[in-house]
């Protein structure tokens, strides 16, 4: 997995809600891990990383409770991300900043 997976406006997220360096990098090495297991379900890689980063809103424990979630059932990652509908593009925007 290339390590750009994980956009450049996701990293800055992370390093915004996991300030520890240690646990950002904890953070950042389970997506890379989770993107290869998502790689199947044809999404985009950032908004199902994101999703997991928003729903943990920078509580490891709730992070790790998002990766359960994806490792189940990628949609409903989503849809607990707030990233699941139509409009998850503009959604994405607002919680990374605009590309």
């Amino acid at each position: 997995m290339a390590e750009d997976e994980i956009s450049a406006r996701l990293h800055e997220r992370i390093r915004r809600d996991f300030p520890d360096a240690d646990t950002a990098r904890g953070v950042v090495g389970a997506l890379r891990i989770l993107a290869v297991e998502l790689e199947d379900s044809r999404q985009s890689m950032e908004r199902l990383l994101t999703a997991a980063v928003v729903i943990a809103a920078g509580d490891v424990d709730r992070f790790r409770s998002a990766v359960r979630l994806a490792r189940s059932d990628w949609r409903d990652l989503l849809m607990a991300g707030y990233l699941g509908r139509e409009d998850w593009p503009r959604v994405l925007d607002e919680e990374l900043g605009h590309q």
